[in-house]
């Protein structure tokens, strides 16, 4: 059988229509922003756990959002699915000459400057000044990621990774300098140029900083959780454990995920 979205699309026009569910008819593009997020991140998690059936469902909840969204705009007369999914597909097109006609790129370099200079064309696309494309509403490491790779684009950036690290243990440095100094404005405004350097060693290695601690998030609620397990088995308090007691259970949780990853 052929993609069709109709169904869902039906489902929603019921959803939000006569005698439908209160709260999908009470929804707006706004009200709706907190979710789309959550389902997005919850998709990421279940790539995390290689979790194919989690994978299977939450592309479903974000494309139930998706639906929601383009139900509301065609109740108010702006535009439909279809229009949604006729105007990515001419976008993808538009942006692909090197596969849809003729003019072919060989190299991937080459492709992304041809993928930069084809969306300037675009009238959503044009802004005042470069860094504009990078949305504000974007979580912050990965607006961090973006706002660099886009300086980076024009040559704003330093030659060698090794200059990033370099930068690295400068920022960290001053950072303690702040934390020695007690001025709790200055020690956030330090912290912050550590994590933005960090974004940008990341993306010299092509790690995504976002999706990197948001996989050490779902490591640490894991193994944290198996602690949690071994100081409820043992009928103590946690206040009985001292600190290499608990960070020994730590220890045997990462040595159960080795085992599991190496089948042994």
């Amino acid at each position: 059988m052929p993609f069709d979205m109709q169904p869902l699309v039906d489902v929603m026009a019921r959803l939000r229509g006569e005698g439908g569910c209160p709260w999908d008819k009470s929804q707006t593009h706004q009200s709706l922003r907190r979710f789309l997020i959550e389902e997005v991140y919850e998709m990421l998690d279940a790539i995390d756990q290689g979790d194919t059936d989690g994978i299977r469902e939450e592309l479903g909840d974000v494309l139930y959002q998706v639906v929601i969204h383009a139900r509301i705009a065609e109740e108010e007369g702006l535009f439909s699915a279809q229009d949604i999914v006729s105007d990515v597909c001419k976008k993808m097109i538009r942006r692909h000459p090197h596969v849809f006609t003729t003019d072919r790129l060989e190299k991937t370099s080459s492709s992304m400057v041809n993928w930069d200079r084809l969306k300037q064309g675009e009238l959503r696309q044009q802004h005042a000044h470069l860094l504009d494309g990078v949305v504000t509403g974007l979580p912050s490491l990965l607006a961090a990621y973006k706002l660099q790779e886009k300086s980076a684009k024009v040559g704003f950036e330093w030659s060698d990774t090794a200059d990033v690290i370099a930068k690295v243990h400068e920022e960290w440095n001053e950072f303690l300098e702040a934390v020695r100094e007690g001025d709790f404005t200055h020690e956030e405004e330090e912290a912050g140029d550590v994590l933005f350097v960090l974004a940008n060693l990341c993306r010299r290695y092509q790690i995504e900083p976002e999706c990197a601690l948001h996989r050490a998030n779902s490591k640490f609620r894991r193994r944290f959780s198996y602690v949690e397990d071994c100081v409820h088995a043992s009928g103590k308090d946690w206040s009985a454990f001292t600190l290499d007691e608990l960070d020994s259970f730590w220890k045997e949780a990462k040595e159960k995920e080795r085992s599991c990853q190496t089948g042994k």
